[in-house]
């Protein structure tokens, strides 16, 4: 079975449904066999490899641009900052960060070594008072963590959600009154208690005078970013503006991991050399027997058995546990740490985690961009921010809808 993947794997892998491929196989997009013993779909890897590989085609002329010229200077609240990911993409679209919180001291750190001019407000938001900027920023942005609200009644309102970190986010929104607010989440934030987390969410932005845009789930790799990373977005535009904001339109051409560690495109060099974590001995034992694309399965039976454990006997592709990534296909989403289990991402070529420059360069961070705290600690920022390109192309969005609401309204 080494040849052949799994229904749940060849999901995971190609990043659609089960019951999509199910459809594909019955519409002759990418063809299934049957497995004899169980009779289940499975589907041999080459095929897939094949199908995959026009997706992540490197000679794809990508003839879209989402670039818009911002009319004036456009100010930023963010909240949630992390180490600057969204931050440094709105930046490069030309907005102008007015101000940051955030309670992690080495994100601030951060920040404040890479942009001495920031004003970092560092600690709990819940301590900050924002009024004084009141009707002075445009767009609040925030990456909110997700966390279920307690229901008082039929309709969740702002005082429901009292307590926690998105409560503090429309507290702020309140408080600055902002043409538009964008929040920014997990995917997982639209199934999050049965979906009731993004409906109150929903719910409390209408009540504190906030329509919000159709929710969509925005893929990196679509936005010039070398990873298979996607972001909710939620966009609230304050009700008396009577504006269409437009998503940021994909991107044809998809990059791949040599476009995020050579000269290229992306890059105008290689990646610099830097630190990174080390697997265990046991561990670069294993994933040394793994060829670039390959993960556990492609271990002899009885190392799958030993290596994944209990694991082996459940159900899911676990594609993610010992990966080396391929330097022709985009990284899997990258996490706070490159070395557990369940987060492996072998470099294609040495059998170790990526480095941390490598880890910033598949988030699109700036070379020059340099993180603070320990080797943990700078991993753990990399793997929490938004890719800055896929920030710089919301900013884009957010600066048309911002040029069109000026030209129309000219408050200033």
């Amino acid at each position: 079975m080494k040849e052949y993947l799994s229904l749940s794997e060849t999901s995971e892998l190609v990043g659609k449904s089960k019951e999509t491929l199910r459809r594909w196989d019955k519409e002759g997009i990418l063809n299934a066999v049957r497995e004899p013993v169980s009779n289940y779909r499975v589907y041999k890897k080459s095929d897939v490899q094949t199908f995959l590989k026009p997706l992540f085609d490197n000679n794809i002329e990508d003839e879209v641009s989402n670039f818009e010229k911002p009319d004036n200077e456009y100010a930023v609240l963010e909240l949630f900052a992390g180490a600057g990911g969204l931050a440094v993409g709105l930046e490069k679209a030309g907005l102008k960060c007015q101000a940051l919180n955030e309670i992690d001291k080495w994100a601030c750190q951060t920040l404040r070594n890479n942009r001495p001019h920031w004003n970092v407000l560092e600690g709990d938001i819940k301590d900050f008072d924002f009024k004084e900027l009141e009707n002075q920023i445009d767009v609040v942005t925030g990456g909110f963590p997700c966390q279920a609200f307690s229901y008082a009644g039929k309709k969740l309102g702002l005082k429901d959600a009292r307590g926690t970190l998105f409560y503090e986010f429309a507290r702020v929104v309140t408080e600055v009154k902002p043409a538009i607010c964008i929040g920014e989440n997990v995917r997982g934030l639209l199934s999050h208690d049965n979906g009731n987390t993004l409906q109150g969410m929903i719910s409390i932005l209408d009540e504190i005078g906030y329509k919000v845009v159709p929710v969509k789930v925005l893929k990196a790799i679509q936005y010039r970013v070398p990873q298979k990373r996607e972001r909710l977005i939620l966009v609230g535009i304050r009700k008396d503006i009577d504006i269409e904001f437009l998503y940021p339109k994909p991107h044809k051409k998809i990059y791949n991991l040599k476009d995020a560690l050579k000269k290229g495109p992306l890059f105008n060099s290689d990646v610099p050399k830097s630190l990174g974590a080390k697997y265990p001995e046991y561990k670069k034992t294993i994933l040394d027997l793994i060829p670039p694309k390959g993960y556990w399965r492609d271990l002899p039976i009885e190392l799958q058995k030993e290596y994944m454990g209990g694991s082996f006997y459940l159900g899911g592709g676990k594609t993610g546990m010992a990966r080396r990534i391929g330097w022709d296909e985009p990284s899997l989403t990258l996490t706070c740490s490159p070395a557990q289990k369940q987060t492996e991402r072998c470099h294609p070529d040495e059998t170790r985690p990526f480095t941390v420059r490598e880890y910033a360069r598949i988030q699109t961070f700036p070379d020059e961009w340099e993180f603070a705290g320990s080797i943990a600690q700078q991993y753990k920022q990399i793997g929490n921010a938004v890719p800055v390109n896929l920030g710089q192309e919301l900013g884009y969005s957010i600066i048309k809808f911002l040029n069109q609401y000026y030209s129309l309204s000219k408050p200033r």
